[in-house]
């Protein structure tokens, strides 16, 4: 069949090898090891404060706050300083759709439009399309510096970092082998989640942590293999096993009627979102922030409600129009976007009791577009939305986009929770911590063959351990940095150069 405008022309496999070898030999997987600070490296607080130009002066403190709350949550805001160092590292030149922000609480569960579970990247405000040891290192730095923050010893967080990008490399020579449907299909759902915990449970242990008879021998060899520390680790193990499946159990009650229960009042007969300053202000209260009546706020969001719709596909529209918009708010979330406008909008359906909550939440240019080529989205609510849709292996429903209506403001929509779950990664031990990691791993694997060159990034990171080895290797000289930008935090909030509110 000839090349025609329309069908770009497709490498074989072999020149996709190729392109892969070539990479490995003109940027080896270990230059990406022995990282140092630029010398001219920009002031950390510096790049946090330029950041807040844009946002509700009021919630910067806030911001702030759960920033300094630890190491690692100071890490999950601070992707435009890194976004900063990475941008002299070397790099490959295979790119894929990055995440722009892979750190391990940008995954979780929620509901497919199928209503299964399943585990995946749910943050996507930074998506861009760039190198995808980006996103690797993003991910693996984080992982050494959850490590550390649950007091793993440093030999530890080395080992469960090199892990995590083992998986990522394993994950990619797996997916480098599929067929393309079988590739685009490939997810992981809640029964692989809980076959990678049951994995980490000693064999035979059943719901209390005993072991039952018919598996004896296999709990004691087990027992045997994890030393004198086994009794220990085996209950951790089995607390493990079980909060994990609490977890997944209270995912799936975590629904629009679940976020009524908790968020909605009854006033005179009919609902409203509760008033919780400052992390929910309904709009009533939140009219004169924006120096508007609450008509004319109203107004605003039934315009860019219209606007949204048609960024939906048609038979979703349809869906869409049988619910009528009974209040909205303003709502904090997360760390690292605390400050951008984020909001809630409660809608009514057939009656009280069919609630949907829609989230919109305002897009701003990725913090890598400073280092990397733009977006061919000029709406940056669109680059979200299109980037999300491309890595994930099933999107939300109601996933769309709106341009406001001040100039330079731009937002995506999507439902507020949706059988969302997420791990409690703050707790976990070292081999909790190291199951977590791989499967974060795997899935950001995925994510990237699914917009790069599997081929050619397999071929890229090889068979040995090299690019394992470097990236851990970063990821403990980039611990340290992160270490020393949350210090400058602190001391930036204890001399008054910004302020603070924590416990918010």
């Amino acid at each position: 069949m000839t090349t025609t405008a329309r069908t770009p022309a497709r490498l074989s496999l072999a020149d996709r090898r190729a392109r892969g070898s070539a990479a490995r030999a003109a940027t080896p997987p270990s230059s990406h090891a022995g990282w140092v600070p630029a010398t001219e490296r920009p002031d950390p607080v510096a790049l946090l404060e330029e950041q807040n130009r844009t946002r509700e002066s009021d919630l910067v403190p806030v911001r702030y706050g759960r920033m300094v709350a630890s190491p690692f949550t100071f890490y999950r805001g601070a992707a435009k300083i890194m976004a900063a160092d990475l941008a002299g590292t070397p790099t490959a030149g295979l790119t894929v759709q990055l995440c722009g922000d892979a750190h391990l609480s940008n995954f979780g569960g929620f509901a497919s439009p199928e209503r299964r579970l399943m585990f995946d990247l749910n943050d996507f405000d930074e998506t861009l399309t760039g190198p995808f040891e980006y996103d690797v290192k993003r991910l693996a730095a984080s992982v050494t510096i959850a490590a550390r923050n649950n007091g793993l010893t440093k030999a530890q967080g080395t080992s469960v970092t090199r892990s995590a990008v083992r998986a990522y490399r394993e994950a990619m020579a797996q997916f480098a082998g599929m067929g393309t449907l079988d590739l685009w299909y490939a997810h992981l759902s809640e029964d692989d989640v809980r076959a990678a915990v049951a994995r980490l449970v000693p064999a035979g242990k059943g719901e209390n942590g005993s072991t039952t008879k018919k598996n004896q021998k296999a709990g004691k060899s087990d027992k045997s293999r994890k030393g004198a520390s086994g009794k220990g680790l085996e209950a951790e193990l089995s607390r493990a096993a079980r909060q994990s499946e609490k977890t997944i159990r209270k995912a799936h009650t975590r629904d629009s009627l679940q976020a009524l229960s908790k968020l909605g009042e009854i006033v005179d007969g009919r609902y409203r979102i509760v008033s919780q300053p400052p992390v929910l202000i309904p709009a009533r209260e939140l009219a004169a922030n924006y120096g508007a009546t609450v008509d004319q706020l109203e107004a605003a969001v039934f315009d860019q409600f219209r606007a949204y719709q048609p960024t939906l596909p048609a038979h979703l529209r349809r869906m869409l129009e049988r619910f009528e918009i009974i209040d909205m708010a303003r709502k904090v979330v997360g760390v690292g976007s605390v400050g951008t406008r984020a909001f809630i909008v409660l809608l009514e359906g057939r009656d009280a009791q069919d609630p949907l909550f829609l989230q919109v939440k305002e897009a701003t240019r990725s913090v890598l577009e400073d280092h990397l080529p733009r977006s061919r989205y000029r709406n940056p609510g669109e680059r979200v939305v299109q980037g999300q849709r491309l890595m994930q292996a099933a999107g939300d429903i109601f996933l769309g986009w709106t341009k406001g209506l001040e100039s330079g403001r731009y937002y995506y929509w999507r439902q507020l929770r949706d059988m969302k779950g997420s791990a409690l990664v703050d707790t976990m031990s070292e081999p909790v911590l190291e199951a977590y990691v791989r499967l974060c791993a795997w899935t950001l694997a995925r994510a990237h063959a699914r917009s790069g060159d599997s081929v050619a990034i397999a071929e890229y990171l090889g068979e040995d351990d090299a690019f394992d080895r470097a990236i851990a290797d970063f990821s403990r000289r980039y611990t340290e940095q992160n270490e020393l930008d949350y210090q400058a935090l602190r001391e930036a909030i204890s001399g008054g150069r910004v302020p603070a509110v924590e416990g918010v």
